[in-house]
Formats: C-alpha cells, sequence, structure tokens
C-alpha cells in the first residue's frame, strides 16, 4: 500500500486536451484483446482508475470540470441530458427524446424515469437549476458558451418530466447543447458538493481533492446497476507512475500512457492496450487576417508543403494517422469523399511565387503544453525549408499559450479534443466565435451556417456542412496534419473497456460497464 499512496500522492495539473477537451474510430489493437474481451459480466470488486489528476484544488461539482479526470468523476458522478456517441452525434441518456417545432426555435424534452442517489426523482425543475446555474454570468462554467443560444429565462417545464427550452434563433443542431461538456444535471438548488448527490451509476462515499475518490455501485441507476461494487479513481501526474502503478498491479486501468509505453507492452501480455482512435485533432493555425496568411496562395503553399505521414510519426510516434486539414475525422458531418492532400513542393513553391512570397520568413509559435508540439514544430520547419520558407519556431509559456495564439502571433501550433463538427464550427469558425484562433471571418459563410441551423432536413443540412468545408478545405486557416490515439492501458482481468470510443465521448471511461473478471 506504502507504493501505491506514493504514486497517486504526485497529482498535478494535467489531461487536458486543449482549449476544447471538451473543448474526438474504431477498434483497438491485437493487444487490448483483454479490455474488449466478450463474456459473462461478473458482479463484485474494486476498480483502480488512474487519470493525469489536477491538485488539491480539485472539486466534484461536475460544471467546473476541466480535466479528464473532473469528467471521469463527473460520469461517475452524474448524467447529462445526452452524450455524444462515437460518431459525436448525440445520444439520448436523462432525455428520453427531443423534438422541435416547425421552426426549429423551441425544442420539447422528454425526460425518462430516473432517481438521484437520494431517492428523488429527475425532474424538469432540477434540470432548468442546472442549465441556469451553468448560465449564470457571474461563474466561469465550461458548458456556458454551449447553453448560449438557449434563453432559458423563456424556457419552462411543462410538466414534472417534459422541458420546453425556447431558443434565441433556430438551431437543428440542438441536441449537442443536451451533451455538451460538463452540462450536467444537479438536484434543484444544489450549490455544495462535499458529499454530492447526482443520477449516475455510482454514489459517493469519499474524496480525498488531488489523491482519490471512492464511489460504489448505484442499484437505482436507470441505465442498470454497474457490475462493479466500488470504483476508485486514483491520481497520478506522472504517465510513468500510472504505467508502473498498473505493471505492478495497483491498478486496473490507467489513462492517458505514452505511444512508447505502448509500444514496449502492446504484445507482451501483462497489460492490454487500447487505443481510442482519432481522439485529438493535431495542426497548425494560420491567422487568415494577418500577413503573410491573409493571401489565400500563402495558406494553399503551407497545406502542400506538410508532409503529414512524416508529422505522426515524428511528432506523435506513430500513434494515430495523418489529418486532411478539416476537422472531425470520422464524425457526423465529416466530408470523407474529399481528396487526400500529400504534400508538393513544386507546387507550393509556384503559389508562392503567384503571392510575391519568394524566400518568406514566418515565425510559429508552439509550447510543452501539449505532447508532440514542439516536435512537430521542429518537423514542419524541416519540411518548409525545402519550399524555400524559414520558419522560426518560438516556444512559449505552458501556463498561457492557450490564451497568447488565440489573437497573438500568425502561426500556431493547436490540438483539439472530440466534439462535433458543427461544435467546432460555431465555437471556433463563425465571426462571433470566442475562440476564433485562425481569425476566419466570413459573413457568407455565417450565412450558410445559419443556413444549415435553420433547415429541418437531415441530407440538405449535411449537403450544406460539406459545402462549409470544402470551402475551409480550399481556404481555410487550419492546417490539420493528424489524428492521434489516446492510449489507455488496462489489467488483464478488466473486461468490457470500450476500444471505439473517442475520448469523452459516452462510452470512454464508461465504468458502470466494464467487470474484473
Amino acid at each position: 500500500m506504502a507504493r501505491r499512496t506514493l504514486l497517486v500522492a504526485s497529482a498535478g495539473a494535467a489531461g487536458a486536451l486543449g482549449p476544447a477537451a471538451c473543448s474526438p474510430g474504431p477498434a483497438g489493437t491485437p493487444g487490448d484483446a483483454a479490455a474488449g474481451a466478450s463474456g459473462t459480466p461478473r458482479r463484485g470488486g474494486r476498480l483502480r482508475a488512474l487519470f493525469a489528476g489536477g491538485g488539491a484544488n480539485e472539486t466534484l461539482d461536475p460544471h467546473l470540470v476541466n480535466l479528464f479526470a473532473d469528467a471521469a468523476r463527473a460520469k461517475a458522478l452524474y448524467e447529462k441530458l445526452a452524450d455524444s456517441g462515437s460518431d459525436l452525434a448525440a445520444v439520448p441518456r436523462l432525455a428520453a427524446g427531443w423534438e422541435p417545432n416547425a421552426g426549429l426555435d423551441t425544442w420539447t424534452v422528454r425526460l425518462r424515469e430516473a432517481v438521484f442517489h437520494d431517492g428523488r426523482p429527475v425532474t424538469a425543475a432540477d434540470v432548468l437549476h442546472s442549465y441556469r446555474r451553468i448560465a449564470d454570468p457571474k461563474r466561469a462554467f465550461r458548458a456556458r458558451a454551449s447553453l448560449e443560444p438557449v434563453d432559458l429565462a423563456a424556457s419552462r417545464a411543462i410538466d414534472a418530466r417534459t422541458v420546453e427550452f425556447r431558443l434565441k434563433r433556430p438551431y437543428a443542431e440542438f441536441p449537442n447543447v443536451l451533451a455538451a461538456f460538463g452540462a450536467y444535471i444537479v438536484p434543484e438548488g444544489t450549490e455544495d458538493f462535499q458529499h454530492p448527490v447526482g443520477s449516475g451509476p455510482f454514489s459517493f462515499v469519499s474524496f480525498r481533492p488531488g489523491t482519490s475518490l471512492l464511489v460504489r455501485r448505484f442499484d437505482g441507476y436507470w441505465d442498470g446497476a454497474p457490475h462493479l461494487d466500488e470504483l476508485e479513481i486514483l491520481a497520478a501526474a506522472e504517465e510513468s507512475a500510472r504505467a508502473n502503478a498498473l505493471l505492478a498491479g495497483q491498478a486496473e486501468y490507467a489513462h492517458e500512457l505514452t505511444p512508447a509505453t505502448a509500444r514496449a507492452h502492446e504484445r507482451g501480455g501483462r497489460i492490454g492496450i487500447v487505443r481510442l482512435r482519432n481522439s485529438a485533432m493535431q495542426g497548425f493555425v494560420m491567422k487568415t487576417d494577418r500577413p503573410p496568411f491573409d493571401d489565400v496562395r500563402v495558406r494553399q503553399a503551407f497545406f502542400l508543403i506538410a508532409d503529414r505521414q512524416e508529422l505522426v510519426d515524428g511528432a506523435l510516434s506513430g500513434a494515430g494517422e495523418i489529418g486532411n486539414d478539416l476537422f472531425g475525422k470520422g464524425a457526423q458531418y465529416y466530408p470523407a469523399g474529399l481528396p487526400q492532400r500529400a504534400q508538393d513542393l513544386d507546387r507550393a513553391r509556384a503559389l508562392l511565387r503567384e503571392a510575391g512570397a519568394e524566400g518568406l520568413k514566418v515565425t510559429l509559435d508552439t509550447s510543452p503544453v501539449a505532447a508532440g508540439f514542439v516536435e512537430a514544430a521542429g518537423i514542419l520547419k524541416d519540411q518548409a525549408a525545402k519550399a524555400g520558407v524559414t520558419v522560426e519556431v518560438k516556444v512559449g509559456s505552458k501556463d498561457t499559450y492557450w490564451k497568447d495564439i488565440l489573437d497573438g502571433g500568425v502561426f500556431a501550433s493547436y490540438r483539439s479534443g472530440a466534439l462535433p463538427v458543427e461544435s467546432h464550427i460555431s465555437q471556433r469558425l463563425l465571426s462571433g466565435s470566442t475562440t476564433n484562433a485562425t481569425h476566419w471571418r466570413r459573413p457568407d459563410f455565417d450565412d450558410l451556417y445559419t443556413q444549415a441551423q435553420s433547415t429541418a432536413d437531415p441530407a440538405a443540412r449535411a449537403a450544406l456542412y460539406e459545402r462549409m468545408q470544402r470551402r475551409l478545405y480550399d481556404e481555410g486557416g487550419f492546417l490539420i496534419w493528424g489524428f492521434a490515439d489516446w492510449i489507455v492501458g488496462t489489467a488483464q482481468r478488466l473486461r468490457g473497456v470500450s476500444a471505439e470510443a473517442p475520448a469523452n465521448t459516452l462510452d470512454w471511461a464508461r465504468f458502470d460497464k466494464v467487470w474484473l473478471a
């Protein structure tokens, strides 16, 4: 026990995916056979799951989730009205279903029969309290931006299990709001989370911030009681500590392992390796309103300078797949039919000549804030040199990086976790988007988004999204070179871990469905 205490006491701030860790591919590898093995679930036992923690300031307030550890704890204790499936489409959870009016500006949400851990039913009043708490402008809750389209003052409870949401404008993708990162439902009036009461699969036992959360099976869970008796979520900041604890039998689940650890143990038989495909978009952002990237030909040249496979191999140690300058590979609305870009240095040089940018020099901001950033910057620098472009790599502060690159500089490393394509567009690519790091501001593009949100027919709406993304593919400011695997390690006796759920989706960290053989 002394060794485990040492490991979990080393918690620190780690585990976020960037500005939308929020605020994501299919099956795992042969090495994950133990985790994904079928069989009859066995009831009982305590699962010990290791995550990179957030230190002594951690809280069980589910509206303050930020890191993966926060999200795992919140998922164990609470529920949302919906969550994102593996294709990032919204899946009903506490909501039994939803229906829009003809104008798509009023949505009626019907709640399923579910209860909180203290036996109280989950009601429309609880939903409205939770959303109004999240939307409070005096607070800094992550999901507040996602709730912006909702007019909560006009929204109301029709009856105990029916909520009518009035929106500020038509919004065809409103179910994404219900599935937003951090949009958990808590009992009406709740402000104290010392002994939290939720409607999730596990009920609270004890919590030591920065160290551990212990919860037990909730037999009244609407989706079926967990197989486990207990779940203990432990914190260990260092990846080596998580891997060593798993190898030593001091934990059964270790989140966020490195590609090197995965390669070392994938076929060794001691532990299982689960690769959560497409969990993290990797790329660079070009400011489209500033020289030299205000010229579309320069942006197009950089699309062609990038050797995507070399970037995946070098910056991600091969643990991922190449990108095509569009977000959300594998997600609903992703235009998979567009031609895959490949490096073309001759065409890149020609575009730079046309733009009068021969001999171009540009500064690339990066930081060790995320794994692979500095390495990818160095690789792109060498690739650009072959096209006659000088890239100066500037390494900035981990503490202020995301704030610094939002409005500063012209070219920067970027990463994002899984979220719907629609959310990526609304949060990052509209003229009024608050996290518009590429400064892509095109009124006609905004109009297409507004038109899509007013379109009830799914096929017609998908066609509009494809038009928008073709525009971004041709002219946008995101150079998306890859999608990283998120790697989880498991004990050989752990069963039922999904190998098809990108990080932060419904079946990720789904501890109510796993069991110990």
